[in-house]
């Protein structure tokens, strides 16, 4: 304050003068002296606001330092509460984190799991649509199994009552030939007697011969032949021994040759009951050409081409009386 004191008392000795100033210098001073008033004023001002911001500066800083120390205090007196529940809360953070860890591998394997899963299911769904595609086309299979098996079974009804129809006609073809074998080989003849062979045949033990000395045009093929032995239960005479054929020679009638049971059969010499020729002598010519059939002369045996027409030999087994 005396500081302030010091400066008001110079601002106001500075303008003071003895002798009387002219008007204009007088208003010069008057001035002069007002600026100075009013600069004093200004600076007396900023020393009162200067004190109060001291004044609230001090307030301030005591305040401040009353605060930090509750600050202290408070962080002194609840520092062991803090640390105490700091390291409880790390423990439980450490807990969390292993557990976090310990969860993810466990989710990562129930990943891997579920993938496994998914893999798995797929695989069973394609096996199982496959397994549905296959048993429908079994299923199908099986109904034209069933369809077929129906129709099998029908067709062996059928063909169960065609073999009691032909057992029958066979019973009753036996019967009848019984009879026809009574007529023909017994009661055909005058004098009631039964022969070893029918009407119209020649007997030579063991067989019956009929000899078919046909003229043109009714002389046939060896196919044409043999068909027409089978019509009368025969076949082309066939000498299995010497003794047939010397029968055969002695029956036989005209020059011409008759067909008899031999040709050739995949290169061999083969007679209608399948067995083989033993006597290539027998036959003049015996090389075995396809095509070739035998035919029995007067005193020989000659191949010509089995579609010559020619007259023919039967031969059957004759009966036992």
């Amino acid at each position: 304050m005396a500081e302030g004191e010091e400066e008001v008392n110079y601002a106001s000795v500075v303008f003071k003068a003895g002798n009387n100033p002219p008007p204009a210098a007088k208003r010069g001073e008057e001035t002069v002296y007002g600026e100075v008033k009013v600069q004093n004023e200004t600076k007396n001002e900023d020393s009162a606001g200067r004190r109060r911001f001291q004044h609230l500066a001090c307030c301030l800083g005591i305040l401040c330092v009353l605060l930090l120390g509750g600050i202290i205090g408070v962080c002194v007196y609840l520092a062991p509460l803090f640390n105490e529940s700091d390291s409880n809360r790390f423990k439980e953070v450490s807990t969390l984190l292993a557990n976090n860890t310990k969860l993810s591998l466990e989710n990562a394997n129930l990943t891997r799991d579920i993938q496994n899963l998914t893999d798995q299911l797929d695989n069973l769904t394609e096996a199982y649509n496959l397994s549905e595609s296959n048993n429908k086309n079994l299923s199908a299979g099986v109904q034209v199994l069933t369809t077929r098996n129906e129709e099998l079974e029908t067709e062996k009804k059928n063909l169960t009552q065609q073999i009691q129809n032909l057992t029958t006609k066979w019973n009753e073809l036996i019967i009848s030939r019984a009879q026809w074998s009574i007529d023909s080989y017994c009661l055909a003849y005058d004098d009631d007697k039964c022969k070893p062979c029918q009407k119209g045949w020649k007997h030579t033990e063991p067989s019956c011969y009929a000899y078919n000395d046909a003229e043109y045009p009714d002389k046939k093929t060896w196919e044409e032949a043999q068909k027409d032995c089978r019509g009368k239960n025969s076949d082309l005479a066939v000498a299995r021994d010497s003794v047939e054929k010397e029968a055969i020679k002695t029956n036989s009638l005209g020059s011409n040759g008759f067909w008899i049971g031999l040709r050739v059969e995949d290169g061999q010499w083969k007679w209608v009951d399948g067995s083989d020729l033993t006597e290539s002598s027998w036959i003049a010519d015996p090389d075995p050409a396809e095509g070739l059939c035998a035919v029995f002369g007067k005193d020989k045996w000659v191949s010509v081409s089995c579609g010559e027409k020619r007259q023919w030999i039967c031969q059957k087994k004759a009966l036992s009386v």
